[in-house]
């Protein structure tokens, strides 16, 4: 989500007729002649994100025309309010602020997930993993709509206990309502992408491209950018495991400002690229599947903000788009010419990891697919 830059004073003033005064910037001196008084932000809404120099104050002022205002030679588009940063500074992260414990917590219940996870829904003895895809498999011989339905199962649980959020959060608190939405979704996704895995080759064969020149490349690096659209989750990973009160956030900063909904996004690239590398219709379903689940994410998510930030949410969005790249190309969107410190943070370096981690274990999570016979 996005933060134009903006520059502004905290209290508005006139002058009565022409002044020189030396600059605190340069020890330059500058002229102003007479200007209206506007109506400006008192100190008190200054966004967190974002604090006015002397420097920018002076700029401003003598930026200023009859009529409106202007920031290096062009008509402000927006009112000045509407500008100002709203959001969260997404992927965030201070190791200072960090306590030893929370990540010793952290570690604690990532283990305890997965123990519980395999002996209740992985292991072939004791998890009902099995008897789920079996009931939802006996539906159908057509691995292409068993992946639908798969899919489908978990689209509605998994968005329909997002829209309960708020009710449920009110009545059981944050991280007890985490707790099922996690415990309830995760085995249903495990399911989905095991499946998938252990049928990507049972379709009908469409095209054949995996011996076409560039094209491991090309599917390589389409699924590298995908990740970091993908997972806006680690932005607060403490709070995906409750270990810090879970919150909804209004992020608006980093991938963002490329896209409201990366996620999305990330989503649509991921498919494309493996329904190109693997080229028959069980990939063709996957993708369907999938990128339908997350276009209602877009408007779900939407609908969720605006309940949630009201007036903020509709500020923020009318500064980001959907499609990605939309609003810096139409000039809702100017990005900070240190834009890429944004993405030089420790969430986006283990994003990196992940996914070439990820990249590298792909015989190892076909093998262990391979082993449960889904």
């Amino acid at each position: 989500m996005a933060s134009p830059l903006l520059l502004s004073v905290s209290t508005p003033f006139r002058l009565s007729s022409p002044h020189r005064f030396p600059s605190p910037c340069n020890g330059a001196t500058h002229s102003l002649r007479r200007v209206p008084s506007l109506p400006l932000p008192q100190p008190s809404q200054t966004p967190r994100l974002w604090r006015p120099s002397p420097c920018s104050s002076l700029r401003f002022v003598a930026s200023i025309r009859a009529g409106g205002t202007s920031i290096g030679g062009a008509e402000s588009e927006n009112p000045l309010p509407d500008e100002a940063p709203v959001g969260e500074d997404s992927a965030a992260f201070e190791l200072r602020e960090q306590k030893l414990s929370s990540w010793v917590y952290f570690t604690a219940i990532l283990g305890v997930v997965l123990g519980a996870l395999n002996i209740l829904w992985i292991s072939p003895s004791t998890g009902f993993g099995a008897a789920y895809i079996d009931a939802v498999s006996g539906l159908s011989e057509s691995p292409e709509v068993v992946l639908l339905m798969l899919v489908f199962i978990f689209a509605v649980v998994h968005s329909g206990l997002a829209s309960l959020r708020d009710s449920g959060e009110k009545l059981i608190g944050e991280r007890a309502f985490r707790v099922i939405f996690a415990g309830i979704s995760l085995p249903l996704a495990v399911s989905t992408i095991v499946y998938f895995i252990n049928h990507r080759y049972d379709g009908t064969q469409l095209w054949q491209l995996q011996n076409v020149f560039g094209i491991h490349e090309l599917v390589w690096f389409s699924s590298f950018i995908s990740f970091f659209f993908l997972y806006p989750s680690t932005f607060n990973l403490l709070e995906v495991a409750a270990v810090d009160k879970p919150k909804l956030h209004l992020w608006e900063t980093g991938i963002m400002r490329i896209t409201r909904h990366p996620q999305m996004v990330g989503q649509v690239i991921w498919c494309l690229a493996h329904t190109v590398w693997i080229g028959n219709t069980v990939a063709v379903a996957a993708s369907i599947g999938l990128i339908a689940h997350h276009l209602f994410g877009v408007w779900n998510g939407d609908r969720r903000l605006a309940l949630r930030y009201g007036k903020q949410f509709e500020d923020l969005k009318r500064r980001t788009s959907v499609i990605p790249f939309g609003a810096i190309l139409d000039g809702r969107q100017k990005l900070p010419d240190d834009y890429y410190k944004e993405f030089v943070r420790l969430p986006y370096l283990t994003i990196t990891a992940l996914t070439l981690g990820a990249y590298f274990a792909h015989p190892l999570m076909q093998a262990a697919s391979s082993q449960l016979h889904w």
